[in-house]
């Protein structure tokens, strides 16, 4: 049963190779290579925003009561 997982895995993994290869070989460049290209500065706005969200989901942390020795109620 394992090596059907591992077998599967690997067939699943060739399948999704091809493509990412086949962008590279269109000569049609990607958006992370046209925004690589233009030289903005306005990235900085964008990746303040960024910060901004990510600080955001910290407030989503929970602190846990839990005090290792008994089970965490979920």
């Amino acid at each position: 049963m394992r090596s059907r997982w591992k077998i599967a895995a690997c067939v699943i993994s060739c399948a999704v190779a091809g493509p990412a290869v086949a962008q590279q070989a269109g000569g049609v460049p990607t958006e992370t290579q046209e925004r690589e290209a233009s030289h903005n500065d306005n990235n900085v706005l964008w990746n303040i925003v960024g910060l901004v969200g990510l600080l955001g989901l910290r407030g989503l942390w929970r602190e846990s009561d839990n005090d290792g020795y008994t089970d965490d109620p979920v």
